[in-house]
């Protein structure tokens, strides 16, 4: 049976940058599953005051837990949310997501992807 992996501090590693024109953002994946049919990663997403919102399209399912600072996070259909620490969403493979903030926020997520794909 596979040992429990352990990765101490991980909220603070950094990140890659999203590399979005005007959008101060980064995500890294901190663990992916080994699983070939099923592939979860999970890691940090970072966004910080931009001159634009980040607006992505998840071709995958992914649990988001709100662990730092503040979001407002729109969907679709122009529903909002004044996301805080504590705070858990469920964005379905097909949804479009816009990612705003006043100051800056963190994330920790948990998607049905491969590495790296996020």
């Amino acid at each position: 049976m596979p040992a429990m992996k352990f990765f101490p501090q991980a909220i603070k590693t950094e990140q890659p940058d999203m590399e979005r024109p005007g959008v101060n953002a980064w995500l890294g994946d901190v663990a992916v599953s080994s699983d070939e049919d099923k592939t979860i990663a999970a890691g940090f997403f970072h966004l910080k005051k931009s001159e634009k919102p980040l607006v992505y399209d998840y071709t995958y399912h992914e649990m988001k837990c709100i662990v730092e600072g503040e979001f407002k996070i729109t969907d679709q259909d122009g529903n909002v949310a004044h996301a805080k620490a504590g705070d858990v969403f469920y964005f379905p493979a097909g949804s479009t997501i816009t990612f705003e903030t006043d100051s800056y926020g963190i994330g920790f997520f948990c998607g049905q992807r491969r590495e790296g794909e996020g």
